[in-house]
């Protein structure tokens, strides 16, 4: 007699719109909004202090008429990107080096210390009366902050690379290079990736810092621009601007690092 077993058909999976907590996120951000709307006014507050959402709204399209404000978008996106990409290939490639040579980590840990301990920020001036009021203090400011975190998660990761491996690896005559590419290197995988993160969120503070310092362009210009106007819906804009320039560069490393460490399992806490 045989048996014939019917599965039962796979229920479909919820559109990522109603999962429960983007509905919840939705749910948060319509609140705030709405209270962000109707409470100042009700508290009277001026609009210039706190505008509502629909001055600010009616403020971003004078910003796309007056000032600029695509070019300025585009300027910020464009320098927060290029200098991202220049202060973590950097910082990878240094930490690296520095975590194959033990001796030159020694020589030269005391001056990377002393340059991560000085507030990066304070250089902006400098580079300005060094370059000029241009896009290359900006640029430099942004690297400088990127640098670090990629340089202290990929040395970090390099000292914790499973020696047994590394021996096995030198048992089978592989060179130095092929020991990174098939063994160091996969090992610092993860490390590197969770400072390209970190990096992504202070490169548009960097680009922002340098803007504002001595920028004729861009979003942090514009803050400077409506601060010394007053015009504080032009500041929040350009703020919230920023903001969505920072988490699409993020979002985007975060898809890049699960594609890439997809091997590894996820731990899940119900």
């Amino acid at each position: 007699m045989s048996t014939t077993t019917v599965n039962a058909p796979a229920s479909p999976s919820r559109p990522a719109v109603l999962q429960p907590h983007v509905l919840i996120g939705l749910l948060i951000l319509s609140a705030v909004l709405l209270i962000w709307e109707f409470l100042p006014p009700a508290l009277g507050v001026p609009r210039f202090i706190i505008p509502t959402i629909s001055d600010m709204a009616g403020e971003l399209g004078r910003m796309y008429r007056r000032e600029n404000l695509i070019p300025n978008i585009l300027s910020t996106a464009l320098y927060t990107v290029l200098g991202f990409a220049i202060g973590s290939m950097l910082g990878a490639i240094i930490g690296y080096l520095l975590g194959l040579s033990r001796f030159w980590e020694k020589v030269l840990s005391p001056y990377i210390l002393a340059l991560q301990i000085a507030p990066k920020v304070a250089f902006a001036p400098l580079f300005i009366m060094w370059f000029g009021y241009n896009a290359t203090p900006k640029l430099l400011v942004t690297v400088l902050i990127v640098f670090f975190p990629v340089l202290v998660n990929v040395l970090a990761a390099m000292k914790t690379v499973d020696r047994d491996m590394v021996n096995l690896a030198r048992a089978y005559n592989l060179s130095r290079w092929q020991i990174f590419l098939k063994v160091q290197f996969p090992s610092t995988l993860p490390n590197l990736l969770a400072g390209l993160r970190i990096s992504s969120t202070l490169a548009v503070i960097g680009v922002t810092v340098g803007e504002l310092v001595g920028g004729n362009t861009g979003l942090g210009f514009l803050i400077a621009y409506g601060g010394g106007q007053a015009n504080a819906a032009m500041v929040f804009n350009a703020i919230i601007l920023l903001t969505i320039i920072g988490i699409a560069l993020y979002s985007v490393l975060a898809w890049a690092e699960e594609r890439l460490l997809h091997y590894i399992p996820k731990s899940h806490i119900s």
